[in-house]
């Protein structure tokens, strides 16, 4: 009996020590990551809100910094593209996310905060942010998406080779194409208003574009710029009864304020061709324009790269989305309140 006892109490304590040492939280060595790895948590933190995603097999945590201009679909969708390549690469991150509604001077105070927490990585959203956090940092990893030309900005050294602590992805839309789409739509317009804001480089590089092409297809383009939201209704109805149609290119403060745009433009009969599908939902009328949502993900599996990867972010081009990822948007309830039939273009 003393043997068997013995034997017992032996098997207990060995039960006991395997079950200690299953909760001591030690990870084996190589182990598969749970299937809910992706799934994050939110909570609200001055000024923005944060997010933790769930720890990944390497135990290693990241700290993103988001800085986005202001909240408008494009850009909301940019941003959402890039959270979701960073659980689709199962990263271990934290991300705080702020937005500077559309203020140059709240871009900066929110980029030295960024570079203050020490961030790991930031990402810029739109032009105007990028500026703001390249002027902020030139040791942290800095990553910009929905900016036209990075190297026209002064944000890198050449497109091909950044050089420097900044890279990222363009949302070069293709233009042409759209003043093509505008041509075919409206085959009598003899001018067009290029509506954009002045306060926003890429909002220019676009600008030029847009009147080349115009030019080349034989209309006349006019300049009508706002240097702030609050010019947004007095340009607009000061080009009724002045133009055939409106391009505005992929504008922050312009989409930012589309519904007014779209207001004004859509009860004088006023076609408006935009830079993306955002404003076309809008008000706008048509675009041939890139998916944001794409491009912020091409972005996301940049940072993934750069975090886990060790990749060089002075030697990382600017990317581009390909021609074909590009789709042809219409708003049906704007070319019915127009009188324009669309369904050639389909």
């Amino acid at each position: 009996m003393k043997k068997k006892a013995k034997a017992l109490s032996l098997a207990l304590a060995g039960v006991m020590m395997l079950s200690l040492a299953a909760c001591s939280g030690k990870a084996p060595e190589k182990t598969e990551a749970p299937a809910d790895t992706t799934a994050a948590q939110s909570t609200e933190s001055a000024g923005g809100t944060e997010t933790t995603a769930a720890k990944t097999a390497d135990g290693k945590q990241y700290k993103i910094g988001v800085l986005q201009l202001v909240q408008h679909t494009a850009l909301d969708a940019s941003n959402k593209g890039f959270i979701q390549a960073l659980d689709d690469a199962g990263l271990n991150y934290t991300v705080d996310q702020q937005n500077a509604s559309g203020d140059q001077p709240t871009c900066q105070t929110i980029a030295s905060k960024l570079v203050n927490d020490g961030d790991d990585l930031i990402l810029a959203i739109a032009t105007p942010a990028a500026q703001a956090v390249a002027g902020a940092t030139s040791d942290i990893p800095v990553l910009v998406t929905a900016v036209t030309d990075p190297a026209a900005s002064d944000l890198v050294e050449s497109n091909e080779m950044p050089g420097g602590n900044l890279s990222g992805t363009s949302d070069l839309t293709p233009v042409k194409e759209q003043i093509s789409l505008l041509k075919k739509i409206l085959p009598d317009a003899k001018t067009v208003g290029v509506l954009y804001c002045t306060a926003e480089s890429n909002s220019e590089i676009q600008a030029k574009m847009a009147k080349d092409a115009i030019e080349a297809a034989g209309m006349t383009a006019v300049d009508y710029t706002v240097s702030s939201s609050n010019e947004i209704q007095t340009v607009v109805t000061s080009m009724v009864g002045k133009v055939d149609a409106i391009y505005a290119p992929t504008d922050n403060t312009i989409a930012a304020g589309m519904a007014t745009v779209a207001m004004i433009a859509n009860e004088n009969k006023l076609p408006t061709i935009c830079g993306e599908e955002g404003m076309v939902k809008a008000g706008g009328l048509a675009t041939y324009g890139i998916d944001y949502y794409e491009l912020g993900y091409l972005t996301g599996q940049q940072a993934v790269k750069i975090l886990t990867e060790g990749a060089d972010v002075s030697k990382m081009p600017i990317e581009y989305l390909p021609l074909e990822k590009c789709k042809l948007s219409v708003n049906e309830e704007t070319a019915k309140t127009l009188g324009i039939d669309l369904s050639g273009l389909k």
